[in-house]
C-alpha cells in the first residue's frame, strides 16, 4: 500500500513542480514597484516630499528625488543623468534644456514664482527691516546662493544691486551651492544674515521679512518631463498632481505663488 502512494507521489512531483514554478503562479509574487525621479530645485524640498507622499499613497508610484540647484541639475540631465522630471527654479532652465531637444516640448509648464527673503536667527541681536540693513557694519558675513547656477542666488544679486548696495556687501558675501545650503549656513552661525527662498524660511525656527519683488526679475519656476524617459507615463502624472487641487494647496502652503495669482505683497 506504501509502495502504491509512493508511486502515486512520483508521477504527480513533476506536475507539480511544473506548477509552481510555472510564471506568474509563484507564491509569492514579487512585482517590480514603479518609479521615477526627480530633479528638484532645492526651494522645492519641503513642499515636494508633501506632494509625494500623497501621490504615492494615491498611485503606488515611488518617487527619488534629486535636490539641489537649478543650473548643476540642467548639467547633470545635459551629461544623461536617468531623471524622468526637473522641477527648475527657473523656466530658463528648462526653456535651455527644450532648445537642445532635451524635454517633451508639452510637458512643460510653469508651476509657481517663488520670493525670496531676509533671514536672520531668531536670537540674532541685528536688526533686519529692509535689505539696505544688510550694510549695516554688524553683518560682517551675508549668505545667498552662488548667481551663477542658482535662480534664487541670482535674485538675491539683483536685489542687493537694485538697493544700490552690492559694492558695499559683496566682499562679505558666502555663496552656497544652493538655496538650503545657504539658510544653513545662517542656521549655525557661519554668516549673520542670508537671503533665501520664502518656502524655506516658512519652515525655519529664524526671524525674516519678505524682499519685495520689484527689485530682482521674477523667479518663475517650470517643470518637464525629460525626453527618452522611460517612465514618461508616470512623470507626467507628477507632473500633473503638482498643479492639483491638492498640489496647489501644497505648494501655498509653502509661499509660493500660484499661476493665474498675484503676490501678497
Amino acid at each position: 500500500m506504501a509502495s502504491q502512494g509512493f508511486q502515486q507521489f512520483r508521477f504527480l512531483l513533476p506536475l507539480l513542480l511544473i506548477i509552481n514554478f510555472a510564471p506568474g503562479c509563484t507564491r509569492n509574487p514579487s512585482r517590480q514597484q514603479r518609479e521615477i525621479t526627480v530633479a528638484a530645485a532645492a526651494d522645492l524640498s519641503s513642499a515636494f516630499v508633501d506632494l509625494r507622499n500623497e501621490f504615492e499613497n494615491q498611485t503606488k508610484v515611488k518617487v527619488i528625488f534629486s535636490f539641489g540647484s537649478s543650473g548643476l541639475l540642467a548639467k547633470q540631465i545635459e551629461n544623461g543623468a536617468p531623471m524622468d522630471l526637473f522641477a527648475a527654479a527657473n523656466v530658463d532652465y528648462i526653456d535651455d534644456l527644450a532648445r537642445k531637444g532635451l524635454i517633451i516640448s508639452d510637458t512643460k509648464a510653469v508651476y509657481a514664482r517663488g520670493r525670496i527673503t531676509l533671514w536672520v536667527p531668531k536670537d540674532s541681536p541685528i536688526s533686519i527691516k529692509t535689505i539696505s540693513d544688510l550694510a549695516k557694519p554688524e553683518v560682517k558675513r551675508l549668505a545667498i546662493a552662488n548667481p551663477d547656477h542658482a535662480p534664487y542666488g541670482l535674485a538675491a544679486r539683483q536685489a542687493l544691486e537694485t538697493a544700490g548696495i552690492w559694492p558695499e556687501v559683496k566682499p562679505k558675501v558666502v555663496y552656497g551651492d544652493n538655496i538650503r545650503q545657504t539658510l544653513q549656513y545662517a542656521q549655525t552661525g557661519n554668516v549673520e544674515a542670508a537671503i533665501v527662498a520664502l518656502s524655506l524660511s516658512l519652515q525655519s525656527d529664524g526671524r525674516w521679512i519678505l524682499v519685495p519683488e520689484n527689485l530682482h526679475a521674477p523667479i518663475d519656476q517650470a517643470l518637464a518631463v525629460i525626453q527618452g524617459t522611460k517612465n514618461e507615463s508616470d512623470a507626467r502624472r507628477f507632473a500633473g498632481f503638482v498643479d492639483s487641487a491638492f498640489g496647489r494647496a501644497v505648494m501655498k502652503k509653502y509661499g509660493f505663488v500660484l499661476p493665474g495669482e498675484k503676490p501678497s505683497k
